[in-house]
């Protein structure tokens, strides 16, 4: 008998298509909204990122509620050799890499919940001064290129990306002689103030200023100046060790004797990388990993005696709209008509045509817009030890339950979701899926009419260690194609002001869970108030003034960001085959899972790794 739009067969196991669901497939006739003028998600301000209709469902699901009590479903008709679940990178790279082994005529299907695709990679884009300002969503840079995989470089090439043509396309001399400010502010030190010359200044001198008492001043130039060895006594190989089991707090206080008041000075250092503070991060994930930007240096390190670090490669390879361009690349690859043009370099300016997404006659299709419920093997599998012969998918869209079936699926969205619309999954692996907490952030971008208040203050970023947004900076200097940064400080910019919300104290999973329901509870005006309140506070003195200076304001809300990543502060020193991340990943029938999450690195390689790996794992069936 039907329920809720299921059909039980004779086996008993629930299917999604029987005959009362053939609904017309006119249901998805009405005109979808990619398809409505002025269509464009790009340019869209206020809430993006995780905005309001993308979780909808998936907290249903998550809080109890069965995908079939979410109405009778309607039968698209449609059958497709892949359908891929999330229009990440490392979805939109599955469907690359299927093609690339089933041939040009496979029909494809990526479904996405969001209403622009990319993931993470999303474009904002502003209209300020007259001209369109480029920024990124998520996901910066092309990290590290050389040491990416060759299937990973293989791809980015492919599809048109030249890293070299970034070291001329990235101006390294704009802000070279432009400094770095430190922002101390009220609610945690005492009162407002903004100094300059942070990290070129010596130690003594910069702090002299900073509200702070004389014993803190005086053990933070401490710690960033005497050289001292703080382990003396231990091996290379013991103090490594000992780094990776005590936080950078610990390091501090205990070892380098920093009286813990000084500790509200360095406490978001780590913010943009782990999402956490000093009493959470191991130290030597501090020494090894830095700061990207360049705005601070970890103390306490030098006279540790470890030998220096292998020249890392530069942070610039890096297009104006961030790893936004590597998705609209990969969309260009896979449906022409949707991203006119054929070069890195044109891709910059290029305006996404989102009513080609979706059409009827390309053999790839990506539809927006449409959170997947219900993943599953055909039914036969329960009858039988033969692989299924497809695999049936339900997704929400316009408040519709509708479904498709593929021959085969990836899920590349978020890991964590997949025990809740996937009951195929054994428990072991849905355990395994579970730990896989991703770490909230946001990336503000505010559009300016101008940057000269920093050009006064000659800084390009500005670090707040107690402020709402932690890190303030002018965006990346590129200029591509026809696209040209505004590198004249009265030209309208773009700031990059970063968020992390976190929960000092507990456990950094627990962190991320409690950051997470900050982030979803907080409405866009109160991110609009702080970000104001505190460019006020912070560029007062040089004329600024938000009323007039601000041209447009994006909050970028990630509140599943960066995929999980094993910190031995409060994960166990995991075999290969126990990782919670491998076993999650498993194929299950006809089910691949890929997403940067299945690798344990929020990075764009890893993402186009496990693209590569979950569609080997399809053909390996």
């Amino acid at each position: 008998m039907g329920v809720g739009g299921a059909i039980v067969g004779a086996t008993g196991v629930p299917q999604i298509f029987g005959a009362d669901t053939l609904l017309a497939a006119a249901a998805l006739d009405e005109l979808p909204p990619e398809s409505e003028p002025g269509y464009y998600p790009p340019g869209k301000m206020g809430m993006r990122g995780n905005h309001d209709g993308t979780f909808t469902f998936a907290h249903l699901l998550r809080d109890g509620q069965s995908w079939n009590d979410l109405g009778k479903a309607a039968a698209t008709g449609e059958s497709y050799d892949l359908v891929v679940v999330g229009g990440g990178i490392s979805g939109l790279a599955a469907a690359y890499f299927y093609r690339q082994k089933a041939g040009k005529n496979a029909r494809i299907l990526i479904l996405d919940n969001h209403d622009d695709f990319g993931g993470h990679a999303k474009r904002n884009e502003f209209q300020a001064g007259g001209r369109m300002v480029l920024s990124y969503g998520g996901t910066q840079s092309i990290e590290s290129p050389g040491k990416y995989s060759d299937v990973a470089k293989a791809l980015i090439r492919d599809i048109g990306v030249r890293v070299e043509k970034f070291e001329r396309a990235y101006d390294q001399k704009l802000y070279s002689k432009m400094g770095t400010a430190a922002f101390f502010d009220k609610e945690t030190f005492g009162e407002d103030r903004l100094l300059t010359g942070m990290n070129t200044t010596p130690w003594p001198e910069f702090l002299a200023k900073a509200p702070l008492s004389d014993e803190v001043r005086r053990d933070i130039a401490r710690v960033y100046t005497e050289k001292k060895d703080y382990l003396a006594g231990m091996s290379q190989e013991e103090k490594a060790a000992l780094l990776t089991k005590i936080s950078y707090a610990e390091y501090l206080t205990k070892y380098c004797k920093l009286t813990p008041q000084a500790l509200p000075f360095f406490q978001t250092f780590p913010h943009d990388l782990f999402c956490i503070g000093i009493e959470a991060v191991p130290a030597m994930e501090c020494y090894k990993g830095g700061d990207d930007y360049n705005s601070f240096t970890y103390a306490g390190f030098d006279g540790l005696g470890f030998p220096g670090s292998e020249k890392e490669e530069p942070y610039i390879y890096h297009f104006p709209d961030g790893n936004a361009s590597i998705a609209r690349l990969l969309v260009r690859a896979l449906i022409p008509s949707a991203m006119p043009g054929s070069s890195m370099e044109d891709v910059v300016g290029a305006r996404a045509v989102y009513s080609k997404l979706d059409a009827a006659d390309s053999p790839v299709r990506i539809r927006l817009n449409s959170t997947v419920v219900h993943v599953r093997n055909a039914a036969e599998q329960a009858a039988s030890q033969e692989l299924p012969s497809e695999v049936q998918i339900a997704y929400m869209r316009g408040g519709k339950l509708h479904t498709v079936t593929g021959k085969n699926c990836v899920l590349a969205c978020y890991n964590g979701m997949i025990p809740y619309i996937c009951p195929d999954v054994p428990a072991e692996q849905s355990k395994a899926l579970a730990y896989l907490v991703k770490m909230p952030l946001v990336y503000t971008h505010v559009a300016l009419r101008n940057w000269e208040p920093f050009a006064k203050l000659n800084v390009h970023h500005i670090v707040a260690p107690g402020g709402y947004h932690t890190y303030t900076a002018l965006d990346f200097p590129v200029s591509l194609g026809a696209y040209k940064f505004p590198a004249n400080p009265a030209e309208p910019a773009v700031l990059f002001m970063l968020r992390t919300p976190c929960k000092p104290g507990l456990e950094q999973r627990k962190q991320n869970r409690a950051g997470r329901r900050e982030l979803l509870d907080t409405p866009f005006a109160t991110f609009e108030k702080n970000i104001r309140d505190q460019l006020n506070r912070m560029l007062g003195a040089t004329g600024f003034d938000d009323a007039r200076d601000i041209e447009g304001i994006t909050v970028n809300r990630w509140a599943h960001g960066y995929a999980f990543t094993p910190n031995p502060l409060f994960d166990p020193d995991w075999k290969e085959e126990e990782k919670p991340w491998v076993i999650g990943r498993r194929r299950v029938g006809r089910i691949a899972i890929a997403n940067s999450d299945a690798g344990a690195s929020a990075y764009t390689d890893v993402a186009i790794d496990q693209a590569w790996r979950a569609v080997g794992d399809l053909h390996e069936v």
